[in-house]
């Protein structure tokens, strides 16, 4: 009695009318090869752009004008840096400048004293020499 049954099953499959399925035609691809899967979409080359959507959109002036007003701040930002470091090189220079000054004043100092202890020194030799002194 299965057999009957079995038989009948692959007549209604056979019956059904082929314009209730969608058929959708097999698409080549680039190695000739058909694919068996029906359903699958054919591909497609993927678009990559590492542009950012703000230079896909606007114009070539309007980026130019941008370009342009950053350069400007870049000059500028470096114009007072430069300014901020001579400034700072210019105190530096002040202050050694001081500091050589007050060396050299205090140079001048030690080899006054010390000519006048070499002076006084030499006056006390020449005191001592004298029979009135040293009697």
């Amino acid at each position: 009695m299965s057999q009957p049954e079995s038989s009948s099953a692959p007549s209604q499959a056979t019956n059904t009318p082929a314009g209730d399925v969608p058929v959708v035609p097999l698409a080549q691809s680039s190695a000739g090869r058909v694919s068996g899967k029906a359903w699958k979409a054919p591909k497609a080359a993927t678009v990559r752009s590492h542009l950012p959507d703000g230079v896909k959109t606007k114009k070539w002036e309007d980026r130019m004008e941008k370009t342009k007003k950053e350069q400007a701040i870049k000059k500028l930002q470096a114009e007072l840096k430069q300014e901020k470091q001579d400034e700072i090189k210019r105190r530096r220079e002040i202050t050694l400048e001081r500091k050589k000054a007050a060396e050299e004043r205090q140079r001048l100092e030690e080899a006054k004293a010390k000519m006048g202890a070499r002076k006084a020194a030499r006056l006390r030799r020449k005191m001592g020499r004298t029979k009135k002194i040293n009697h």
